[in-house]
């Protein structure tokens, strides 16, 4: 374990994937990690449950290719996205690249839509 929760509880899932679990627990998280895995679960990607009390949270994989968390974390203008785009993900219409912005999580669509860059966090497929 390191000191990035992202990181961790993303290769976490990966690691649960590639042995074939389908349902995991993530010891530690933040903040970041629930709005990036809220994120997954609503493109359909995974489904995810926090126990508060016991500060876990458990997953089931559903429908993953690939997660991964950007290290180092790059902060992209919005006329760089596309750059980082063909770097990560697999296809242009394939996946998302997930964006911290000052005005809180954004995938690569909504970020150029609202015209925001920001720092380059985790992408999914």
């Amino acid at each position: 374990m390191s000191q990035d929760v992202v990181a961790d509880g993303l290769n976490q899932i990966m690691n649960a994937k590639r042995i074939g679990k389908r349902e995991l627990v993530i010891k530690k998280y933040s903040k970041v990690l629930l709005a990036l895995l809220e994120m997954m679960k609503t493109r359909g990607h995974i489904d995810y449950e926090v126990d508060s009390e016991a500060r876990t949270v458990s997953v089931k994989i559903i429908k993953l290719n690939e997660c991964r968390a950007v290290k180092p974390r790059y902060f992209v203008e919005v006329g760089e996205i596309d750059k980082y785009l063909r770097r990560f993900l697999p296809s242009r219409n394939f996946g998302s690249l997930i964006i911290s912005t000052n005005r809180g999580m954004k995938d690569h669509q909504e970020a150029v839509k609202e015209n925001l860059g920001g720092g380059v966090i985790a992408y999914f497929y």
